[in-house]
């Protein structure tokens, strides 16, 4: 047996447990590719799926080359980059400090800029937005919207710069600072940046454009220009509810909105690491960790670092991949050891855990193929 099949081998094992506990929930969404080992693997299928925020890498990534081309810089103030009124409310502020609280875009890109989490953090009043998003599933949320739910209903968890909080708020933000800096809406950015350039078609930001893909053919059939801009998704878990239909995802946007493929972000992560998307220095700056997340995985700038060995110390040995997780159990990390490109979809809330799990066992596989 080769090393590609005896990778391959084992992890369809592994999977056919996976699939038979997941129970209605089927066969999650496996991609892994490792040119050096000859390892090209799929399991599941090629669906599009919600990839929560695993989105925040490519927003991420337009940050860091608007950084690059000198528009901005890591340590430039957000309140030079977007008005008092967007700002008011969100931040600690002083007599002495601005709107901002003097926080700047390595604050929001690292979550130490003291902004609430819109989607998951403590309310003064009334519901909190994941639970919103299934008690009003028709519902659409726009990105002022979010804010304004910071802003009426949160509190700052912080001043600028002081600790590490979690914050699809600051995303949010980021995205405006994407569309103040380039005149152009976000999900444009998106798909000139990131999706056209690698032939990504079929990834598109939920509720704002349609994969490329999608476009072509309804030019080609219809004679028009755009297509429908919901395309359908795979079956998602919010707890036990489906939520795939739900217009009430529109809640995510530049923290984690995007619709993509297992092929289309294998491309995505492998860009993002060989230099085509962002400079080897600018990688480095984004992926190197600053914060605890949870134990075993780190936060640098808009990328986690996970650290097996924080799960357990029987994993210390294995490879310390970057990359994001989402809430649905989501995840695109590379394997610099073996420069491998790892996708998951495993699309609930409640399936983190077997997600890691599998994931341990892709790192295992690839070390037993590896010379």
């Amino acid at each position: 047996m080769s090393p590609t099949e005896s990778f391959a081998t084992r992890l369809d094992r592994h999977l056919e447990r996976v699939t038979r506990r997941r129970g209605e929930l089927g066969a999650p969404q496996v991609a892994v590719r490792a040119p050096a080992l000859g390892v090209d693997f799929r399991s599941g299928d090629a669906a599009r799926f919600h990839v929560a925020s695993v989105g925040k890498l490519a927003t991420t990534t337009l940050v860091a080359q608007l950084v690059e081309e000198g528009a901005f810089a890591f340590d430039t103030p957000v309140a030079d980059l977007l008005s008092s009124e967007v700002v008011a409310g969100l931040f600690e502020a002083t007599e002495t400090t601005d709107a901002a609280g003097g926080a700047t875009v390595d604050d929001l890109l690292s979550h130490t800029a003291g902004v609430a989490d819109y989607f998951d953090g403590p309310v003064a009043s009334g519901s909190r937005m994941r639970d919103l998003v299934i008690a009003e599933p028709d519902r659409p949320w726009t990105p002022a919207d979010l804010l304004a739910f910071s802003r009426e209903r949160q509190h700052p968890v912080g001043r600028p710069g002081e600790r590490f909080r979690y914050s699809d708020t600051g995303f949010v933000l980021l995205g405006r600072i994407v569309e103040e800096t380039t005149g152009q809406a976000f999900h444009d950015v998106l798909h000139e940046r990131v999706f056209r350039p690698l032939g990504m078609l079929d990834s598109a930001l939920l509720f704002h454009s349609a994969p490329e893909r999608d476009r072509a053919t309804a030019t080609a059939v219809g004679g028009r220009s755009a297509a429908p801009t919901r395309p359908v998704i795979a079956p998602l878990r919010l707890g036990r509810v489906e939520a795939s239909r739900f217009t009430s995802l529109s809640c995510d946007w530049a923290g984690g909105g995007i619709v993509s493929t297992p092929d289309d972000l294998l491309s995505f992560s492998r860009a993002l690491h060989d230099g085509t998307l962002v400079a080897p220095d600018t990688l480095a700056h984004l992926a190197e960790p600053r914060n605890r997340f949870r134990p075993g995985i780190h936060y640098g700038a808009g990328m986690m670092q996970l650290r097996y060995g924080g799960f357990s110390p029987f994993l210390a040995g294995l490879p310390r991949p970057t990359g994001h997780i989402g809430v649905l159990a989501t995840h695109v990390f590379h394997d610099p050891v073996h420069d491998a490109d790892i996708v998951l979809n495993f699309a609930s809330t409640r399936e983190m855990r077997r997600s890691f799990m599998t994931l341990i066992e892709i790192e295992r596989a690839l070390r037993h193929v590896s010379p």
